[in-house]
């Protein structure tokens, strides 16, 4: 098992993606910290895992949260091997409506949060008798490209990379490896609020096939098994990467055609 008796924290891991990241892990041997805005949900997922787990209800937008969720992994566990930072809000609004206290908000949560309980893990990673790690940053494809009305989401994506990127770089002769991953679109709440949002469950699932070169969305522990690599000694050697698990939708040029084109040999 990849993971076997190290201890991860998962951030929002109350369902989701984070709840796929913390099934993973669990299944390949790691003592699993649930740490979610939700207690009892963080509860029942950590009551689902095969493995031993902690579920905590953690605010990560709350530095004293952030505090006490490091204090009780390692008053459990003894020490942390790895921190998946998932926990994230979504956010869509014109622009020009967006208002200061919806910006500070979401960079709270989605970047703010990132940086400091990373550097609270990393403390007590350092401290340890083993000392170093691995940190997984959840980005998004919205780190490369952008949607209409997602100014504050996009910029804390694009945030948690290039952040990601120097601390990979202060950090690695510590001991230390950070990377992100950017995935694509979600099989989880957020896929069946756009579908039930479209005026045609099938035309919205054709439309976004058609933005998707693999057709299809993606499962919560495919995100699960890159996570579980990225904590692994198995990836020792990769550290300031981002990686996009998002079925090829960025390497897209434009939506696919809903025709079929002739050949274009050039002339």
């Amino acid at each position: 098992m990849r993971l076997e008796d190290k201890v991860v924290i998962v951030t929002g891991a109350g369902g989701g993606l984070g709840a796929g990241i913390a099934r993973v892990c669990s299944r390949e041997g790691a003592r699993v910290v649930v740490a979610d805005i939700r207690g009892d949900a963080a509860q029942a997922v950590a009551e689902s895992l095969p493995g031993p787990a902690l579920a905590l209800a953690c605010d990560v937008g709350d530095d004293d949260a952030q505090h006490l969720l490091v204090v009780q992994a390692v008053e459990r566990f003894g020490r942390i091997d790895g921190l998946v930072n998932n926990a994230g809000i979504n956010f869509a609004k014109p622009f020009l409506d967006t208002t200061a206290a919806e910006w500070e908000r979401i960079i709270r949560v989605d970047l703010r949060a990132v940086f400091f309980l990373s550097q609270k893990v990393c403390r007590q990673m350092l401290a340890q008798a083993r000392p170093g790690g691995s940190l997984v940053n959840i980005s998004s494809v919205h780190s490369q490209a952008a949607l209409p009305g997602a100014g504050p989401y996009d910029a804390a994506k694009g945030g948690v990379v290039a952040m990601g990127k120097s601390l990979a770089v202060e950090l690695a002769p510590l001991g230390i490896r950070v990377n992100a991953i950017s995935p694509g679109l979600l099989n989880t709440q957020i896929w069946q609020d756009i579908q039930d949002a479209a005026p045609s469950a099938e035309e919205c699932l054709d439309y976004w096939k058609s933005n998707i070169p693999i057709g299809r969305v993606i499962e919560t522990e495919e995100i699960g098994e890159l996570a579980a690599f990225l904590l692994s000694p198995a990836s020792s050697a990769i550290t300031g990467a981002n990686i996009f698990a998002d079925g090829g939708m960025t390497a897209q040029l434009i939506s696919k055609e809903p025709y079929v084109s002739r050949a274009l040999e050039g002339k």
